[in-house]
C-alpha cells in the first residue's frame, strides 16, 4: 500500500508538534518551513497542564522542564497603583487538580524540545510556499510538490488559509504590545518570585514572570496602539515610549520596564473565528486556524491539542483523509472558538477604568478559585474524546 503523504506547511510549535504527534500515530509527514533555520523569536509562555500532559506523551517534557520554571503562583491579578493582590491561584495544587504542575518557558526552548520528538529529515528549510491549489503547494523558487493530506500551521498571514477561505486580512485591535527580557541580575525583586502576575488598570495591562530556568524575566505589557499598525516580533520601541505608557502606575514597574532595555513593539491583530476550517484533505492548524489574543496564555497550547487530535484522527481514518480531518475539525472548533472568545474578552475586563465595573470586577475576583474556575481548560485531554 502507498504511504500517506502528509505535508505540513510551517514550522513553528504547531507544525512541528502536528509532525510529532503523526510521528507517534505511525503517520510520516514533511514541514515546510520558510526560514532557513529553526527558530522562534519572541520571549515566554505558560505551559498549562493540557499543554503539559501532552508534552510528556511525546517524552519531552522532562528535558524541556530542565529550562523552565515552574509555578507557584499563576493569574495573580494586581491594582494598578500600588499592587493590591485582587486574585490568584495557588499552582501548588495544581498537579493534584489535573495530573500535571505549570511551567513558563522561553519560546525557542519549547520549539527545541518538540523538534526533539521529529525524525531527522522532516523538515525542510527554506521552503516558502506561496500558493496553495487543492493538495498541490508551490513554493518561491518555482518548485511544486502534491500531498494526499495538506495541513497550514504557517501562522496569522496563513497562505493556506487564504487559499481555502478566502477570508480577509486580519483587522488591528486597536492594542499594541511592549516585549522586554530582564537579566535576573537586573531584575527588581518582586519580579523573581516564581509567579505569573498580572498588573491591571485604565487601557493597559502588564504581565511578568521567570522563565529559561529562573535566569530572565519575560515582561509583557499591552496599551492602546494609536497610529501604531506594525506588526512584526523584530519592531522595536524606546524605554522613553514604553515609561510613557505606565506613567502614574506602581514605580516597582517602572523599576522593571527600565531593566528590560529596548523593548519590541507589535500591533495585534484580530480574527473572528472560523466556522469551518478544513476543505477535503486540506486543513489548519494553530494560529492559523484561529489565532486569539494572548490574555488567556493558550495560544501554544491550542496548537499542541490541535496537533494531538489531528494525528489521533488521521490515524483512525486512513482510508478517508477528508472523513478524517472533518473530525478532527468538529473536534477542535468548538474548544477553541469558546477559548478566542474568552481571550477577547479580557481585552475589556482587565482594561477597566476605574469606576463601579471595576470595582464590580475587583470584588467578583473573589467569588471563586480561579485554579479550579479554568478547570474546563486545564483538565482537557483529547485521548479521553469519543
Amino acid at each position: 500500500m502507498r504511504r500517506m503523504e502528509i505535508a505540513i506547511v510551517g514550522g513553528g510549535i504547531g507544525g512541528l508538534a502536528a509532525a510529532a504527534f503523526l510521528r507517534r500515530a505511525g503517520l510520516p509527514s514533511t514541514v515546510y518551513e520558510q526560514a532557513p533555520e529553526l527558530r522562534e523569536v519572541g520571549a515566554g509562555l505558560v505551559v498549562a497542564p493540557n499543554a503539559a500532559r501532552l508534552l510528556r506523551r511525546l517524552g519531552v517534557l522532562e528535558e524541556l522542564v530542565r529550562r523552565a520554571v515552574r509555578l507557584d503562583v499563576g493569574w495573580e491579578f494586581r491594582r494598578w497603583q500600588d499592587g493590591t493582590v485582587l486574585s490568584a491561584e495557588n499552582l501548588q495544587a495544581c498537579e493534584g487538580l489535573y495530573g500535571e504542575q505549570t511551567y513558563t518557558v522561553h519560546r525557542a526552548d519549547l520549539l527545541e524540545a518538540i523538534a526533539a520528538a521529529v525524525p531527522e529529515g522532516t523538515v525542510r528549510l527554506g521552503a516558502r510556499c506561496v500558493a496553495v491549489s487543492g493538495q498541490r503547494l508551490r513554493f518561491d523558487d518555482g518548485q511544486v510538490t502534491e500531498a494526499d493530506v495538506v495541513i497550514g500551521a504557517d501562522g496569522m498571514h496563513s497562505v493556506v488559509r487564504h487559499a481555502l477561505t478566502g477570508s480577509p486580512a486580519p483587522v488591528y485591535s486597536g492594542l499594541c504590545a511592549f516585549r522586554a527580557l530582564v537579566p535576573v541580575d537586573a531584575a527588581p525583586p518582586f519580579a523573581l518570585r516564581d509567579a505569573q502576575t498580572l498588573w491591571i488598570g485604565p487601557d493597559h495591562h502588564l504581565v511578568h514572570y521567570p522563565i529559561s530556568a529562573g535566569k530572565l524575566v519575560n515582561l509583557v505589557a499591552f496599551a492602546p496602539a494609536g497610529d501604531y499598525s506594525v506588526e512584526s516580533w523584530t519592531a522595536t520601541a524606546t524605554v522613553e515610549q514604553f515609561l510613557a505608557e505606565f506613567e502614574g502606575w506602581d514605580p516597582r514597574l517602572r523599576d522593571l520596564i527600565r531593566a528590560g532595555g529596548t523593548p519590541g513593539r507589535w500591533a495585534l491583530l484580530d480574527r473572528a473565528p472560523l466556522k469551518r476550517w478544513s476543505h477535503g484533505p486540506v486543513t489548519l492548524l494553530g494560529d492559523a486556524a484561529h489565532p486569539m489574543f494572548p490574555f488567556f496564555a493558550q495560544g501554544a497550547a491550542q496548537a499542541i491539542e490541535d496537533a494531538a487530535v489531528l494525528a489521533r484522527c488521521l490515524a483512525a481514518d486512513t482510508t478517508d483523509p477528508a472523513r478524517a480531518l472533518a473530525r478532527y475539525e468538529a473536534l477542535r472548533i468548538p474548544r477553541t472558538t469558546r477559548i478566542q472568545r474568552v481571550s477577547h474578552g479580557r481585552s475589556h475586563l482587565n482594561h477597566l477604568p476605574d469606576g463601579p465595573e471595576q470595582r464590580a470586577r475587583d470584588a467578583a475576583f473573589g467569588d471563586s478559585d480561579p485554579l479550579v474556575a479554568n478547570g474546563w481548560i486545564y483538565d482537557y485531554d483529547p485521548d479521553e474524546e469519543d
